[in-house]
């Protein structure tokens, strides 16, 4: 296990207590601050002894890689987009694909690394609040691990595809009157009370495993540093992950600039947006947030100050796509290059076409669109947003005809 502590992000207090969420004195976010002395030492080449996947970074990471609880999350495909950088006007366009994990999105990673952690700390029962994608993965996780589990959900807000999951792989699965927030609400209190073991993002080791998507790109890319990697933001600890592990890359004297970070929301749920319009370091929540695209629902983001840190450090941007321009993007992608992502993944691609129209992204940039979710996650919203079947005779001069021979 690699050399770490917990500690306050706000105060710095170091927290012994292994099922705290936030810090006891001054109520701030916890973080994990890993000992990076021992990796100076190394080069990228180095972790090239185990396959690429989350697991090939155990040196950057808080858990026993002799004891995870893995089901092979990671390794999944960077795209290179020609035909889609040609429509939306990015020279350099990359897709980094996370609907290849096992259950289908990016949360894979940072449960991989949290349900390792609840055994090594005793845990019988894990929990979570989600719009979905967490819930999934953390049914799947705790399935392999033995472990107990509990979802909270949304009452009608979390697509089929995922709530399918976590009823599969075991979950107790719990309806909320309300939004995501008031589902997180009431499982911070069932952990406060050490009912169950929180796994969140909220909780400091689920982002060390999504560290890793950014080790990846650079292993991907041949540590060719992108100019700019855009995400979608709901609970922000994707964007948020995603800096610490550059942070880190770059402590360790393994790259020499940062990419750009960039964040888009859908403009019914906006909260670091608005914030980054108005040049602060906090946001405003949102009480009744709105978008097609579920999975980034989320009126007030747990990590939303440490992503506006993401991207000011970096000199990054932060902007909103409305529905429709989500599910353009996410037929573009799906029709320029035959990859299917859910609505709230392809708020990165719309993103990039809108930041180009603005001139935020300059054509000659290397640019990273993270996907969050495959296209299987909310299949409703694609049988409602395309074409129906096209209903035929059994002869043949009708079928020509539509099919134009």
């Amino acid at each position: 296990m690699a050399p770490h502590k917990i500690i306050c992000r706000e105060c710095g207090r170091t927290i012994e207590d292994q099922y705290l969420d936030t810090c006891p004195s001054c109520g701030g976010l916890l973080v994990i601050k890993m000992d990076l002395e021992p990796l100076k030492a190394m080069r990228p080449k180095d972790l090239h002894k185990v396959p690429i996947g989350v697991w090939r970074y155990a040196p950057f990471l808080p858990a026993d890689p002799s004891a995870k609880v893995s089901i092979q999350e990671g390794g999944t495909p960077l795209y290179k987009c020609s035909a889609l950088g040609n429509e939306i006007g990015i020279g350099d366009l990359h897709v980094k694909y996370e609907g290849a994990n096992p259950t289908g999105s990016f949360k894979d990673r940072g449960m991989t690394v949290g349900v390792s952690h609840a055994m090594e700390i005793g845990a019988k029962i894990v929990g979570c609040a989600s719009t979905g994608n967490t819930s999934a993965s953390l049914a799947a996780y705790a399935a392999k691990a033995g472990l107990k589990c509990a979802v909270f959900l949304p009452s009608g807000k979390v697509a089929a595809g995922k709530l399918a999951q976590a009823m599969f792989f075991g979950a107790t699965v719990l309806s909320v009157d309300g939004n995501f927030d008031e589902a997180l609400r009431i499982v911070r209190e069932l952990a406060k009370e050490r009912h169950l073991y929180l796994l969140n993002s909220i909780n400091p080791y689920r982002p060390e495993g999504q560290k890793s998507v950014l080790f990846e790109i650079m292993d991907q890319l041949s540590y060719e540093v992108p100019d700019r990697i855009i995400l979608p933001v709901g609970n922000a600890g994707n964007i948020s992950a995603v800096h610490k592990a550059i942070m880190e890359l770059e402590e360790i004297g393994w790259i020499s600039k940062v990419p750009m970070l960039t964040g888009i929301q859908a403009e019914g749920s906006m909260p670091i947006v608005r914030a980054f319009n108005s040049k602060h370091d906090d946001f405003i929540p949102e009480e009744n947030p709105e978008t097609i695209a579920t999975a980034i629902r989320i009126g007030n983001p747990v990590s939303g100050r440490k992503a506006l840190k993401a991207i000011y450090d970096t000199g990054g941007h932060a902007t909103s796509v409305t529905d429709e321009e989500i599910i353009a993007a996410q037929k573009l992608l799906g029709r320029k290059e035959g990859v299917g992502v859910e609505p709230a993944s392809a708020a990165s691609v719309a993103g990039a076409k809108k930041l180009v129209e603005m001139g935020v992204i300059d054509k000659k940039e290397k640019v990273v669109c993270i996907c969050t979710g495959n296209a299987l996650k909310d299949p409703d919203t694609i049988i409602s947003t395309n074409q129906s079947p096209i209903r035929v005779s059994k002869g043949l001069l009708g079928i020509k005809n539509i099919l134009g021979l």
